[in-house]
């Protein structure tokens, strides 16, 4: 098959699941824009406890991502079985880091305290964790079953539901926050309503859909039975993939914290270019799933020219659409700014000056975290997420983080330092991934097929 080939069956696969990130990023956009409306008070409040619970979430979505490469092998093996089995296991690791979890949310003020968080911010936070907190149990299953759909290239299915999920969720923000049509008026807490209902709605919508049209896989027939080999299987492969996510979200958290030290303007246009960068990234993430999905078909063919025209593939539109974002960002950086800020604020001025040398800078590890979320795709589809996990942990937290402090602070470029090394951490990420893809994950994938391969006849 020929790389235009598999660049047309990326697109298709991986343009749903980019329309699907998009609106899950549309979902926390309209969280953060309704609360800010309602009162400040009430959007720290969420901000921190959203940070909290999307912790967690991020902890346990490994086990969501591994049922990806793994029902995507085993569908690809029409191993209807396997398919059932798996997802299943991913659905009982998921409930299992839930009740795990569910402790820490019910007595997340004195956590909360702990961290020198301020009193009342921290009880407003608690109030929403202890709504919010079940709703980590609909999260992961969904997560999961996008998954265990996206593996069986249903990747359209996965896109509509979130896009609903958007706007159930905006609507119940909007009733349940301000009161509107009759309703009381609730504030964080209705926030907190808004976001549980809008889980257990998409939830129930994703189930619905897999027992009406994939009857076959029996998800929930004799859901209670374990099955240790499975469940052990999708443990060790998605352990690594939520520790590597950790990594990197770890890495931004960090970098935001010590934008905080530069002084409240270098925090806001911080804020305003991450929300920039992060609804590039949902492109690239799209595009990385569908490659999880095609090195897993490669994988069970065991065939390594597929693999490598996959992923070659995979990172010829992530390129692409990496040119475009670098396009966007330096050509209005300004009118991007703008929209997030209110045309009367006193410091609109100042935050534009950094704001735009932060976009600029947006600009520059658009390629670079394009191919290292790729990189991550193709190396989840052949189950090689232990090594990874590791270059990722160097990459963000031995280099990144250490060069964006030095940067910064120690040889004083303040918030073009910080941000310079987040690049540098993206940049030694990419090239750690890709090398690994290119030397280890290719060749290995040709050496057991040779391996299979029966003996010559030689007589």
């Amino acid at each position: 098959m020929l790389i235009s080939a598999h660049r047309r069956a990326t697109l298709v696969l991986g343009l749903p699941l980019v329309g699907g990130h998009l609106a899950q990023f549309l979902i926390g956009l309209t969280d953060t824009v309704m609360l800010g409306w309602y009162g400040v008070q009430e959007l720290a409040s969420q901000v921190l406890g959203g940070s909290f619970f999307f912790f967690f979430l991020l902890a346990g979505s490994g086990f969501a991502w591994a049922v990806m490469p793994l029902v995507a092998a085993f569908a690809d093996a029409d191993d209807e079985q396997m398919v059932r089995r798996t997802t299943r296991m991913g659905l009982w690791l998921s409930g299992l880091f839930f009740l795990a979890c569910l402790p820490v949310f019910w007595f997340a003020e004195p956590l909360l305290l702990l961290m020198g968080q301020d009193p009342v911010l921290a009880d407003m936070a608690h109030t929403y964790l202890r709504i919010a907190g079940w709703g980590l149990l609909p999260a992961l299953v969904l997560m999961t079953l996008k998954s265990y759909l996206a593996a069986l290239e249903r990747t359209a299915v996965v896109m509509w539901v979130t896009v609903g999920a958007a706007g159930v969720n905006a609507l119940a923000n909007y009733v349940l926050i301000f009161g509107s049509f009759g309703a009381p008026e609730m504030g964080i807490e209705g926030a907190a309503i808004a976001s549980l209902v809008t889980q257990i709605v998409s939830v129930g919508v994703v189930v619905g859909y897999a027992q009406a049209v994939l009857p076959q896989h029996a998800l929930f027939q004799r859901f209670w039975r374990p099955d240790a080999e499975i469940l052990a299987k999708v443990f060790r492969l998605g352990v690594p993939i939520g520790i590597t996510s950790l990594a990197e979200t770890g890495l931004f958290v960090a970098v935001s914290l010590m934008m905080g030290w530069l002084g409240t303007i270098a925090l806001a246009a911080h804020g305003i270019v991450m929300q920039l960068a992060t609804a590039a990234f949902m492109l690239h993430l799209g595009i990385s799933n569908a490659v999880t999905v095609r090195a897993a078909q490669a994988y069970a063919r065991k065939d390594s020219m597929f693999l490598l025209r996959a992923g070659v593939a995979g990172l010829q539109v992530s390129v692409a659409i990496s040119v475009a974002t670098v396009a966007v960002f330096l050509a209005v950086p300004e009118s991007l700014l703008l929209a997030f800020m209110d045309p009367d604020e006193p410091k609109r001025d100042a935050i534009l000056v950094i704001g735009v040398s932060l976009v600029a800078m947006a600009a520059l590890f658009q390629l670079f975290d394009g191919a290292q979320v790729v990189a991550l795709g193709l190396l989840r589809g052949v189950q090689d997420t232990q090594v990874p996990m590791i270059m990722a942990a160097v990459a963000y937290w031995g280099i990144g983080l250490p060069a964006a402090y030095l940067l910064g602070f120690f040889f004083d470029f303040g918030a073009i330092g910080v941000w310079s090394g987040l690049v540098l951490g993206l940049l030694i990420a990419a090239l750690l991934l890709l090398a690994r893809f290119w030397i280890h994950a290719v060749p290995d994938l040709a050496r057991v097929k040779d391996y299979q391969q029966p003996a010559p006849n030689l007589r």
